[in-house]
């Protein structure tokens, strides 16, 4: 490719010029959210972006980088996966109603849906159950709707109403419908049966022989499930099986399945939270397995956060969740790339 042939930089005045309206269209975004949690009664943050371990998930990845202190002395902090840690504390001190615009960071992520550096609106509720984090997505989705006056979401091909009563759909279920597969029936307690897994899902998904249960059920859902999820309305997908519960607490009642849940719109996920795990003993245990495997797979883990832990053991019930806003404002502002609705794409980019 020959200097002519380069298309211009992002920073050009007539590539800026094609962007623009999303942009603006991502303001009005940011002020009617920040409008709704200020009716709402929550009050924003702003948490470190440094952190001693960036979220001990086995498949999030996050850059690292040295600090120097005065005397010289060398030590290691990560740029955060997300502000869960921080705002954790925060409830643990005493904040009731919290939420954060978080500048986020995650290696080996970019495409059409992805940037290694991008926005996260995170919230959390104390004493509150996870059904009032799921209507606050689906009222914020609504939001960003209003603010950009659009009808629908579309997204290669697919449509969503933002403003429809949302589906609301079990995994279990999802497994069913989509997959033929009886999820439930492959876990015990909280602990998935790989086997028994492979066996349904032989013929549906390509099985390796160091595939865990997982791995196997994230195949399934990403080829079998997430293609139907938010189309013509928003979907919830929720009671995610308990061995991918991460940060949530198990169901009352049926151990199989957790609190968390998920929100799709066009097929895209929009938003992950949780019912929140308030046992530290039960959150270092899945922390270790998750490095345990992480380490396995490639060759490298994060610390624990001990701090982080003493304050679940400290903070009271609570429910959260995360959003991608940049995802949400290509939704409603009818981008089709999520770098077309950053005000400055990360360094490298075209």
């Amino acid at each position: 490719m020959t200097g002519t042939d380069r298309p211009s930089p992002w920073w050009s005045p007539a590539r800026h010029q094609d962007r623009r309206g999303f942009l603006l269209a991502r303001g009005a975004i940011t002020k009617g959210i920040r409008t709704w949690f200020e009716a709402q009664g929550f009050l924003e943050v702003e948490t470190g972006v440094l952190q001693v371990s960036p979220g001990n998930e086995t498949h999030l990845h996050a850059p690292k980088t040295t600090l120097i202190d005065r005397d010289g002395e060398r030590f290691s902090r990560y740029l955060r996966t997300s502000p869960e840690f921080a705002c954790k504390k925060l409830l643990a001190a005493g904040e009731t109603r919290i939420f954060e615009f978080a500048r986020v960071f995650r290696d080996r992520e970019r495409g059409d849906k992805h940037l290694p550096e991008f926005t996260m609106l995170e919230w959390y509720r104390a004493e509150e159950s996870y059904e009032a984090v799921i209507a606050d997505c689906v009222a914020i989705i609504a939001c960003a709707a209003q603010a950009t006056g659009i009808k629908q979401f579309t997204f290669r091909g697919q449509v969503a109403d933002p403003f429809a009563e949302p589906e609301m759909l079990t995994v279990a279920a999802a497994f069913t419908r989509f997959a033929d597969i009886d999820l439930l029936a492959s876990i015990d307690g909280a602990e998935g049966d790989r086997a028994m897994l492979a066996a349904a899902a032989t013929g549906k998904v390509r099985i390796s022989d160091d595939d865990t249960w997982s791995d196997i059920f994230s195949k399934v859902l990403v080829e079998y499930v997430e293609p139907h999820l938010g189309l013509g309305r928003m979907t919830v997908l929720l009671e995610y099986p308990s061995p991918e519960a991460a940060l949530a607490r198990t169901k009352a009642g049926d151990p199989r399945v957790a609190e968390r849940f998920e929100v799709y719109a066009c097929g895209v996920e929009l938003a992950n939270g949780f019912g929140e795990l308030t046992d530290a003993d039960e959150q270092r245990r899945r922390f270790t397995e998750a490095m345990d495997e992480k380490e396995r797979r490639y060759g490298e883990r994060y610390p624990l956060d001990e701090e982080f832990l003493e304050a679940v053991a400290a903070m009271p019930p609570a429910s959260g969740v995360a959003l991608g806003f940049d995802r949400l404002v290509m939704l409603a502002s009818g981008a089709t790339r999520i770098d077309q609705v950053v005000w400055t794409p990360p360094a490298g980019a075209s």
